[in-house]
């Protein structure tokens, strides 16, 4: 395969390239003690900066300040504190043992130093007697005229010389459809009618709610809270609640610690493994330790210089920057294996060390530098992102390709050129073999292995409209761990969810309007509103209290006059309830219990109030998050400015949004990006497009295969798709420039590269299956789908394309023969004297 004139003259400014990232080799090959001496005050900076690095697996601190739910959740955050509690679950004990723990504990975890309250008993006493009040004046006066008539069927009946000729039975009492009717209020689900406590004695638990004063996105804070909260339960004795009687904690603050312990789990054990992994590899490739070495020294130079600059300038790693030590090392050793084989391979033909370090960093690492580029334009573009952890992946993974390929070219050739002052002489089982008995199957069997693969990638083809988005947010976060199992314990318990969406109001009558407004969009949504019930100050005390205390007195004075013993022992337990209802005298705020006012009561005071909005759907479910998110957003009532409006949901609706909308310009974008630096970089279109063509065709296949695999593409490991196009294009880079030198032989190219293509894919998904052994959900099905689009690419470039690439070969030879053949009949026409050629057709 050689490259015609117009190609060779779009590459000159390539070619120089080549030939000054040869020299600079050279240079440092000759010069081993000043490039080294370089790379480890670079490596020691790098150490010295990413010393502090941290953590930060907060959902909320990857998404731009400018996004409303951020804004907002910060207003919130200021006025309100934490969002979320600390829940204290005692198992165990009998229902009296659990209210004596929730008695003692209560006011001990109260004295706590940050912890603004503790919720330990629901407020069901208080609105059960003054559940009269949030009944309309009509639906009072319905309850008295349904008293009257009772009582007066009574006296009819206690009368000897009543005869009743139409033998009707008495008027009914039940006040079901009313309870029914008003049952979904705030003041009725927030007491749940379930018993003073937040108690279940067939589960024998019971929960303590205890409310912090900051939020649980600072984990220094949530550490010091739980560490205080368990130095407390260690001191208490619960013995004396019952033998089998323990403690344990769940809630925002515990869950998100479990989330962060779990991640720097998964980061350390993963990274272990994977780096375990690519040296039994990279034993295995080389046959040789030293060669390992001098594959493995320049990677973690450069790992150090990229964590340094990583540290200066974020100061932290998110839930997937923490993983790029190891996807990062993968698509680096990558490098290696090509230019540590190529070196061999010319050594192994009797060149010195200086010249084949130089041939091999002119030649294969030219092509080394462009697949560097070309992945690391890909990952640029996904640093264009406003998610920040896509963002922050794509400019540290973009910046370590290019700081991995300069680490190379400063400490591989110094190593080399120390190895040869030490008169190391390579292996012959080190190189790579002269020809491989695959090679020789492709070009005997080209035209069938080309039609195979095009029925099977047709086949594919047709499993495409399968694939499926999972909208699941439980993908974020690992259901599976303790604190989370317990945590939708305690929803069950409490009645409804402990993660509200709050809407911020600057006056009472802002309140009332935003509650008016929240209520009647979900009255006019019906069965498909995603509101529970909406909770305020405002709406737990009802409106004219006056003008329904005089029908309360005067349905107190009826009541007094239904005749108990023909009742039955329910209507009786009834009938006593209504009597304390109707005593009860009207209250305003100050009234209710302490622990309802302090729900809805800013930590700095003033008139500021707040609207709960309980969702009625799963916040694990994506779509009815981003639904509820547009009905909460879409209330607008007449006369009040825009309301701050924060909560899990909203910020889960921004990032599938963001996703959404993101996902098609960063995948276009990097399909573009790729294709012009290609063919800027080699030369011509046509041969861009060629290099691009096994990534395109791999990755279609890995979205056919994702059906048939059972797996998903969800909110994190959508980003694999730009990453694939910048990482699996090196292949075809490599395979198409050695293929392009003048008099090169296809089954020793390929014997050659197809075995450190081999090698580079299965280290790059090593990198990557390190997140597959993570336990968190949303990383390990990145590390999955990640090594089911390298495994298609692997077998697309060591089988399809090569087959392929001869197909079109001989295809393109045969045309060069047939336009010789007319020329020279051309030219025999021509000669005078000579007979006419004669064509057919």
């Amino acid at each position: 395969m050689e490259p015609d004139s117009t190609s060779q003259g779009e590459r000159r400014w390539m070619v120089r390239v080549e030939r000054t990232v040869g020299a600079v080799a050279a240079y440092n090959h000759r010069r081993p003690a000043l490039a080294l001496l370089l790379a480890v005050v670079l490596a020691a900076a790098g150490g010295f900066f990413a010393r502090n690095l941290r953590l930060n697996a907060n959902l909320v601190d990857l998404l731009p300040n400018s996004f409303e739910s951020v804004q907002d959740l910060h207003a919130l955050e200021q006025r309100f504190g934490a969002l979320g509690w600390v829940a204290v679950v005692g198992e165990g004990g009998n229902a009296e043992s659990l209210e004596r723990f929730a008695n003692d504990l209560s006011p001990k975890l109260e004295a706590l130093p940050g912890i603004r309250f503790v919720e330990a008993k629901r407020p069901s006493a208080f609105f059960r007697d003054r559940a009269l009040y949030f009944l309309s004046e009509d639906d009072l006066k319905e309850v008295s005229r349904r008293l009257e008539a009772r009582i007066q069927w009574e006296k009819q009946r206690a009368n000897p010389l009543y005869v009743d000729l139409l033998d009707e039975g008495p008027p009914s009492l039940d006040f079901s459809d009313l309870e029914k009717k008003y049952g979904g209020s705030a003041g009725q689900r927030l007491s749940n009618n379930e018993g003073d406590y937040y108690l279940d004695p067939d589960a024998r638990r019971v929960v303590l709610l205890a409310k912090p004063d900051t939020t649980s996105a600072d984990l220094g804070y949530s550490r010091r809270i739980i560490g205080e909260v368990r130095g407390l339960l260690d001191a208490q004795d619960l013995s004396k609640y019952g033998p089998d009687f323990r403690v344990n904690l769940t809630g925002t603050f515990q869950k998100k610690l479990d989330q962060q312990a779990q991640i720097s789990r998964d980061i350390a054990v993963s990274s272990a493994v994977a780096l375990a992994l690519m040296l039994l590899y990279l034993l295995f490739h080389f046959r040789s330790a030293l060669a390992v070495g001098l594959v493995l020294t320049p990677v973690g130079a450069g790992l150090a210089w990229t964590y340094g600059l990583v540290g200066a300038v974020y100061g932290q790693v998110n839930l997937l920057t923490g993983f790029l030590g190891a996807i990062l090392g993968g698509l680096g050793i990558e490098h290696g294996i090509h230019l540590l084989g190529r070196y061999l391979h010319l050594r192994g033909d009797g060149e010195s060390s200086e010249q084949a370090t130089r041939e091999s960093f002119t030649h294969t690492g030219g092509a080394a530098l462009v697949s560097a580029l070309v992945a690391a334009l890909t990952f640029f573009v996904l640093g264009t992102s406003r998610f920040r952890a896509f963002r922050e992946f794509g400019v540290i993974a973009g910046v370590g390709m290019l700081v991995l390929v300069a680490a190379y070219v400063l400490v591989l050739p110094a190593l080399l050129g120390l190895t040869a002052r030490w008169r190391w002489r390579p292996r012959l089982a080190a190189a790579s073999p002269r020809h491989s008995p695959m090679g020789r199957v492709l070009v005997r069997h080209r035209m069938l292995i080309t039609a195979v693969s095009a029925v099977l990638l047709a086949g594919l083809l047709t499993q495409v409209p399968r694939v499926r988005f999972d909208y699941d947010f439980r993908s974020l976060e690992d259901q599976g761990l303790p604190s989370f199992v317990l945590d939708r314990e305690v929803n069950r318990i409490i009645g409804y969810s402990q993660t509200p969406v709050v809407v911020l109001t600057d006056t009472p009558e802002q309140e009332q309007a935003m509650v008016h407004a929240l209520q009647e969009t979900q009255r006019a949504h019906g069965k498909d509103s995603t509101i529970d019930f909406v909770a305020s100050l405002s709406s737990l005390v009802p409106a004219d209290q006056q003008a329904k205390q005089a029908v309360l007195q005067r349905l107190s004075k009826q009541l007094e006059d239904v005749p108990e013993e023909r009742l039955s022992p329910q209507q009786r337990e009834q009938l006593a309830s209504l009597r304390r209802e109707a005593r009860a005298q009207p209250f305003t705020r100050n009234d209710l219990p302490a622990s309802v006012r302090q729900q809805f009561q800013s930590r700095q005071g003033g008139t500021g109030g707040f609207v709960m909005v309980y969702p009625s759907v799963s916040l694990s479910d994506g779509k009815a998050v981003r639904a509820m998110a547009r009905e909460v957003r879409g209330v607008d009532p007449e006369g009040v400015q825009r309301s701050p409006i924060a909560g899990e949901a909203m910020v889960m609706a921004d990032i599938l949004d963001m996703v959404t909308h993101e996902g098609p310009l960063i995948l276009g974008g990097a399909t573009l990006a790729v294709l012009l630096a290609m063919w800027a970089t080699l030369g011509g279109l046509r041969m861009a497009l060629l290099c691009l063509a096994p990534t395109v065709v791999s990755l279609l296949a890995l979205v056919g295969l994702m059906p048939l695999m059972g797996a998903k593409f969800n909110y994190l490991n959508i980003l694999i798709v730009p990453v694939l196009i910048g990482t699996t294009v090196d292949a075809g880079v490599h395979l198409l420039t050695r293929l392009s030198s003048p008099g090169s032989d296809f089954v020793a190219v390929y014997s050659e590269t197809g075995r450190a293509i081999c090698g580079g894919l299965l280290t790059s998904a090593m990198g990557f299956g390190a997140l597959f052994l993570a336990d968190h959900p949303g990383l390990n099905s990145i590390g999955a789908v990640a090594n089911l689009g390298f495994a298609s690419n692997l077998l697309i470039m060591l089988v399809a394309f090569p087959a392929l690439l001869l197909v079109l070969s001989e295809r393109r030879q045969r045309r060069r023969r047939a336009c010789r053949v007319n020329e020279n009949e051309t030219t025999v026409a021509g000669t005078p004297g000579s007979k006419p050629a004669t064509h057919t057709s």
